[in-house]
């Protein structure tokens, strides 16, 4: 294989890689524009989604179908679990909903492990096992199904977030709760569909990179720590942020695990962490919040 293809090929594993990474950090996101809180249950549903989507294919024997009931009942989980978790608080802040989302993805986890097994599951892509080749490299075609199904997500989000009255009612509920709730913005319903949303994100991405690397029950954490590593390195809050911080997470990590070692695989995302907060903590396009006293 000639170098410039062995580039080619990495490059189309970390924009893979990375575009899941962007829709994990989407699910972040959303939450936090809605809250200003961070929701550590985003990883487990990504778990769950894949995981469903499996079970689902073993008895359906239909890809599509499978993926699209699975997210759909993600989404659904992840309404009851606001309802159930978030919305008995009183007054709930940032920081309570922070700590509560931790305690909801270790009971996320259990859940899983429960119904849907402790071993590794998956199944075949969109497109089964058909390969494309480009330029001397070849890769998976679910690649390019991950890849565009994840440019059409964030599409749509950054018009629901940007064009609709209730994607700016949820921004306005994270920007000032009351000063939201007294032009008539219900805030517990905007955090309802923050979560719902978020879920369905996290659902999508395990549902779409499942047929490329197996799901397993404990994998949950790993994957929130990247998605949450990507909307930092983006800038939190921010949903084109989330594209650009999962995409040069991704490609970091496959480039270094192939040029340095594969073992250093999980802790380029740790070392991109830190360094985004010692250096700029608003992230890549976030912008730094201005207190005027």
């Amino acid at each position: 294989m000639q170098i410039s293809a062995v580039v080619l090929q990495l490059l189309v594993a970390g924009i893979g890689t990375g575009s899941i990474y962007a829709l994990i950090a989407l699910g972040f996101n959303v939450v936090f524009k809605s809250t200003g809180a961070m929701n550590f249950a985003q990883g487990e549903w990504v778990v769950m989604g894949g995981m469903i989507s499996a079970a689902l294919f073993a008895s359906a024997s239909s890809v599509g179908l499978a993926c699209l009931l699975a997210v759909i009942l993600v989404a659904i989980f992840g309404l009851l679990s606001e309802r159930l978790v978030i919305w008995p608080l009183r007054r709930p802040t940032a920081l309570m909903i922070t700590l509560v989302s931790i305690g909801l993805a270790i009971c996320t986890r259990s859940f899983v492990m429960l119904t849907l097994g402790k071993k590794p599951v998956g199944y075949p892509g969109f497109s089964g096992e058909a390969t494309v080749s480009l330029g001397g490299a070849t890769f998976q075609a679910q690649t390019l199904w991950v890849v565009g199904l994840t440019l059409a997500f964030l599409v749509v989000m950054h018009f629901f977030f940007e064009r609709t009255m209730l994607g700016k009612a949820l921004r306005a509920a994270a920007a000032d709760r009351e000063a939201a709730a007294i032009v008539g913005v219900k805030v517990e319903t905007t955090i309802l569909i923050s979560f719902g949303i978020a879920a369905f994100a996290g659902a999508l991405a395990g549902a779409i990179i499942t047929p490329l690397t197996l799901a397993s029950y404990d994998q949950g954490a790993m994957f929130g720590f990247k998605g949450f590593s990507a909307a930092m390195l983006g800038g939190i809050g921010s949903l084109p942020g989330a594209v650009v911080g999962g995409l040069v997470l991704g490609l970091l990590e496959v480039f270094g695990s192939f040029y340095i070692s594969s073992d250093f695989k999980d802790a380029i995302a740790f070392a991109i962490l830190l360094l985004i907060l010692f250096v700029r903590p608003s992230g890549l396009l976030g912008r730094p919040d201005i207190v005027k006293v």
